[in-house]
């Protein structure tokens, strides 16, 4: 338990660190699930493979356990669909499988291992609206496989067949590409196409090797090693893979895993046009790894993925990017899975600048992050007025500056949508980063609520007046915190000089003085309206509560972390406060407990709660279609438009036209831009809108 929590704070703790550039404020570079779906696959998955195409449409493959046929999926920056109408389009088992599209993004090919009885590399295309099977690229017996699409929609094939052969398909037939047997055969295949219409394939074979030659070449053409010799020594067996990026120079980038020598951790090395060379500091993760994943952008920023292969972590998967000094540091925190992570995939998305990450826990899961310069930087924008709408808010926690999503509730009102103290949104109920900090009732943001805080005894006085003394540490043991109560008693002080015998100061003031601790009764409202009666409804509920568990007043321990929900409020109770208890068959606003106990903290914003005349206009039809959308925007709305305002993402006016109910945003560039309707009624509409 402690173990995971350590990482968890070592997560957190990362997650903030991201978020102050140079005294600016932005939204913490955080892993978002794609199409806001935890699980893609049906189930259990491997061999996963990621493309995206230059309108950031998202394709994954992937073996699927569910049918135990290989899987197609698209993400169309809405939601997650079979591409061709269903699961399993394979004929049999296709546990090595590969993705690869074209540049206008028009077709999509899918190889695959023919499963047992067969033996070959099947092969299918994918045209917009069905699929069709092309001639097997071989029928001789293939595991490793890669394939990649040439600038002029040619495909290519590399298999593991006569010990590594490339292939071509051209006028309905498979031409061979170069010498056969050129790689040693092909474990751990993968392959790219540079625009200079070189064909570059990278496997393990007496170290990472990179082979090349031209597209058009012919079967007297024999493959050239790249820089005349092996990238490195490295590690080789069942999963200790390497992966190959190109940038839009046609530089390329090779991620793997170093041999015993080194550790087995990871390392990336490029090519300089004479010899490889290496990229940042060598053999940079903390332990062994495997599954190693490499997406490079356009302008040659490379992005690496591995799963730690050791200790306590294993398998959990960790995504590294270059910092200014050119060193390999975590990206989006110490690790993005809270499972084991296999068959990691990345890629860019040009389209929405995103970082798009899959991987195989209990099923494929898809997560993106963003690589804006000044990533979504907040606005400070409070949610629309219909339930479930986003904002963000900036303020200063722990003596940094954060920004944090707000979130329209079921009950009109706006709430921090992530437990403070966290570094993301909940992804799921037991997702450790969403945890956050765990404050004891009337104390404030002095480092107490750290996770790691160290334990000590209760001061003198034991109330808010004397607990300057315990700064930093969690109080435990007899005489508990603050142990002396009284009904009387506040948590509601602005800042901790105010606190007294008898006023703790509210962590919730940092936001804000609008901002404050919710009451019981704002508790229970919340819960009303949003149904929530367990974990999985806190969860699903618009704030997105996870189970965080709590700390024990009188240990110190930490007692059911990932299964219950623990949240403050700023009432007293004959036990000493109230909170929120989401236990495994209900959800209790008023449970009463000591408050030494250290639970969440999540903030409110009642001053900007909905009146009753705009609750009413939540359940109004209001559209703004389609999304995605190619340049105009069509209104439906039973309520006059005052006025639109079209902003970027880092709250930058738009100069749009907007008349007979349409907004005309062709003369804008592909991103994202919030839409913001003020109507007739003072309702306004808040939507987030892609531009393709």
């Amino acid at each position: 338990m402690f173990k995971d929590l350590h990482f968890a704070i070592r997560k957190i703790r990362t997650g903030l660190a991201l978020l102050t550039v140079a005294g600016s404020y932005l939204y913490a570079q955080q892993w978002e699930n794609v199409g806001g779906v935890q699980n893609v696959s049906a189930g259990g998955s491997s061999f996963n493979n990621l493309v995206v195409d230059n309108v950031g449409n998202y394709y994954l493959s992937y073996y699927d356990v569910s049918v135990a046929k290989g899987s197609v999926q698209k993400f169309d920056g809405t939601s997650w669909a079979y591409l061709g109408g269903s699961a399993g389009i394979t004929t049999g088992t296709a546990t090595y499988n590969s993705l690869a599209i074209n540049p206008s993004g028009t077709n999509i090919y899918y190889t695959n291992q023919l499963g047992y009885p067969g033996s070959g590399m099947e092969v299918r295309m994918y045209n917009g609206s069905q699929w069709s099977q092309l001639p097997n690229a071989t029928d001789s017996s293939v595991n490793y496989q890669a394939s990649a699409v040439s600038p002029d929609n040619i495909l290519f094939t590399y298999g593991s067949y006569n010990s590594g052969t490339v292939k071509r398909y051209v006028n309905g037939a498979w031409e061979q590409v170069g010498n056969t047997g050129f790689s040693g055969g092909a474990e751990f295949a993968e392959m790219v196409i540079g625009t200079n219409q070189t064909v570059y394939t990278c496997n393990v074979s007496g170290g990472v090797k990179v082979y090349e030659i031209p597209t058009g070449a012919s079967t007297a053409q024999n493959w050239s090693l790249v820089g005349g010799a092996a990238v490195d020594a490295s590690s080789s067996g069942e999963q200790y893979n390497s992966d190959i990026a190109l940038d839009a120079s046609n530089t390329i980038y090779v991620a793997y895993v170093s041999n015993s020598a080194g550790g087995r951790k990871l390392n990336v090395k490029k090519f300089d046009g004479t010899s490889w060379v290496q990229v940042g500091n060598a053999n940079f993760s903390d332990g062994r790894v495997q599954h190693v994943a490499i997406a490079v952008t356009a302008s040659g920023t490379p992005y690496v993925v591995a799963s730690r292969f050791e200790n306590d972590n294993f398998l959990k998967n960790t995504v590294y990017k270059l910092d200014a000094s050119q060193n390999w540091v975590t990206f989006g925190g110490d690790f993005v899975s809270d499972e084991e992570a296999k068959y990691n995939d990345l890629a860019v998305d040009n389209a929405h600048n995103y970082l798009v990450l899959a991987y195989s826990g209990s099923t494929t899961k898809v997560k993106r992050i963003s690589l804006a310069g000044a990533p979504q930087a907040c606005n400070n924008t409070d949610p629309g007025a219909n339930t479930g709408d986003i904002g963000c808010v900036t303020f200063t926690y722990h003596g940094q500056q954060v920004s944090y999503t707000t979130v329209r509730g079921a009950d009109g009102k706006v709430w921090l949508q992530q437990n403070l103290g966290s570094s993301q949104v909940a992804a799921s109920l037991d997702d450790i980063v969403s945890y956050g900090d765990v404050f004891q009732w009337g104390r404030w943001d002095d480092g107490h609520q750290q996770r790691s805080a160290p334990i000590t005894f209760a001061p003198t006085p034991n109330t808010p007046e004397g607990v300057g003394a315990a700064a930093g540490h969690f109080i435990a043991g007899s005489p508990a915190w603050w142990a002396d109560f009284a009904s009387t008693d506040q948590w509601s002080a602005e800042l901790p000089s105010q606190a007294n015998q008898t006023l703790g100061a509210d962590p919730c003031k940092a936001i804000g003085t609008d901002w404050k601790m919710p009451s019981v009764a704002e508790w229970t409202a919340l819960i009303s309206a949003e149904n929530i009666n367990n974990p999985s409804t806190a969860y699903a509920s618009n704030l997105k509560l996870p189970a965080g568990g709590y700390r024990s007043s009188s240990t110190g321990n930490f007692t059911f972390v990932g299964q219950r929900g623990y949240f403050w409020s700023s009432d007293t109770s004959s036990s000493g406060a109230k909170y929120l208890y989401v236990g495994t068959s209900l959800a209790n606003p008023s449970a009463g407990a000591m408050r030494g106990q250290g639970a969440s903290v999540r903030c409110i914003k009642p001053s900007a709660a909905l009146s009753t005349s705009e609750i009413k206009l939540n359940i109004t039809p209001i559209g703004i279609y389609p999304n995605p959308t190619e340049g105009i925007l069509y209104i439906k709305a039973d309520s006059n438009i005052e006025n639109v305002k079209v902003t970027n993402v880092v709250g930058q006016k738009m100069n749009v036209s907007f008349s007979n109910n349409q907004i005309d945003m062709t003369g804008l560039s592909q991103g994202v831009y919030i839409i913001e309707l003020k109507l007739k009624s003072g309702q306004i509409i808040s939507k987030k809108i892609i531009k393709n």
